[in-house]
């Protein structure tokens, strides 16, 4: 894959953007293969940590690398508390979790979007004994892609572990569903949990941030999550799994727990401190006092309810296909399949080449046979509307994509018939 390649699978989804940022803090704690792969890719720290228009302030990176070593130490206890035999990394970022199960015995599966593995794959290979590589996966998937990630997962020995760190935040109401589940299915199929951080780190990142800087903290938290929002170009925390912190907390962990159960699944609520080990970027006081402030704070176990009759929604996991007719500066489309991070390149790609060399003024897209619209394939939609004088306009919308036009306000962006 060339430059241009990777730019457009940049553009229609720029979260991976902040994998650099987690790996790199992993780096500033000293974690030796983080530094490795840091070096490798060629990152600095303004890079990494500013976003586009709001740059961290030093007490904002004390806080963020406390809570990053926190989570991943963390995590890394949970995983082998587990003790399933695959460690089902989603997503992996580039962090060096790879690298540090090689050789275990364990198998490692990281799943990411196509454009973090094109650079972490080859990156975080090269770092592993040759004769320990034949353990470790690497994958580029859509995670509301069900084929995708049973084309990966289908010859991967049971029980999993399925592990996510930071993915929940950036994803729409509608995508938290189909996410859950695909993952419920898996865990059918294969045995297992899916342990998850990202429910509650508005309320670690709130205890840690308090721990240092007292009552300062909120304006530090508003100022961090512009940052994050930067870096990734979406909205984040919008998803029913998303506990908020505060007064908001117990009718949060009820609707996470309902939203849950509607897919088969339960949590428990494994205390952060409970598993937490002494960290090496923080001194013994530091990390005592984060002990005691993680006793507030848990990661979620997810498992399948037993015997529980579900309902599965099936998405056909063909990639999407698109014709297009120009007749002057009106542009029709026609949009069959299903658009997310795999496919939303290829739709971009399409629409790009009719672009050149003309001046389009209206764009209509028949959506008759289109199954299913991730964020990836929004924000490929959002960029054709930018471009035409008198914006998008789709018809034949069917009910569950109107559902996600609707949850995520591009309903009212749109012209929707």
């Amino acid at each position: 894959m060339d430059g241009e390649d990777l730019k457009i699978l940049e553009r229609v989804n720029p979260v991976f953007n902040t994998a650099k940022m987690c790996l790199y803090q992993l780096a500033m704690i000293g974690d030796k293969d983080a530094i490795a792969i840091s070096e490798k890719l060629g990152l600095e720290k303004d890079e990494t940590q500013n976003g586009t228009e709001t740059a961290i302030s030093e007490d904002q990176l004390k806080v963020s690398l406390a809570m990053m070593e926190t989570r991943y130490r963390t995590m890394e206890a949970m995983e082998k508390a587990a003790g399933c035999r695959t460690i089902v990394d989603l997503p992996c970022g580039y962090t060096p979790r790879g690298i540090q199960l090689a050789g275990s015995g364990m198998n490692y599966v990281g799943l990411d979007l196509p454009a973090t593995i094109l650079e972490a794959e080859p990156v975080v290979l090269s770092l592993i004994e040759e004769n320990n590589r034949k353990n470790v996966t690497y994958a580029g998937v859509d995670a509301t892609n069900y084929g995708s990630l049973e084309k990966v997962l289908k010859d991967k020995e049971g029980p999993f572990c399925i592990t996510t760190e930071g993915l929940l935040m950036y994803f729409t109401e509608s995508e938290t569903g189909v996410l859950c589940d695909n993952i419920r299915r898996i865990l059918e199929k294969k045995g297992g949990c899916w342990i998850v951080a990202d429910p509650e780190s508005a309320l670690q990142y709130v205890l840690t941030a308090r721990l240092f800087f007292g009552d300062e903290f909120l304006k530090m938290m508003a100022s961090s999550s512009q940052r994050v929002k930067e870096k990734a170009d979406v909205e984040i925390g919008k998803s029913s799994l998303i506990i908020h912190p505060g007064a908001e907390t117990p009718e949060s962990m009820k609707k996470a727990m309902e939203f849950l159960a509607k897919y088969g699944l339960k949590a428990e609520r494994l205390t952060v401190s409970d598993y937490m080990p002494d960290l090496t970027g923080q001194s013994p006081e530091t990390t005592e006092n984060l002990k005691k402030a993680m006793e507030n704070c848990a990661y979620w176990k997810i498992t399948v309810i037993p015997d529980l009759p579900t309902k599965t929604e099936e998405y056909r996991s063909r990639e999407v296909s698109v014709s297009a007719r120009l007749a002057g500066d009106f542009l029709s489309m026609i949009f069959n399949g299903r658009i997310d991070t795999l496919s939303a390149p290829d739709v971009l790609r399409a629409f790009e080449n009719i672009q050149e060399g003309n001046k389009i003024r209206r764009i209509e897209i028949d959506c008759t046979g289109l199954e299913y619209i991730s964020s990836a394939g929004l924000r490929v939609l959002l960029i054709m509307h930018k471009s035409a004088e008198d914006g998008l306009t789709l018809t034949g919308v069917k009910e569950n994509v109107r559902e996600i036009l609707a949850q995520t306000g591009f309903e009212s962006i749109f012209t929707v018939e």
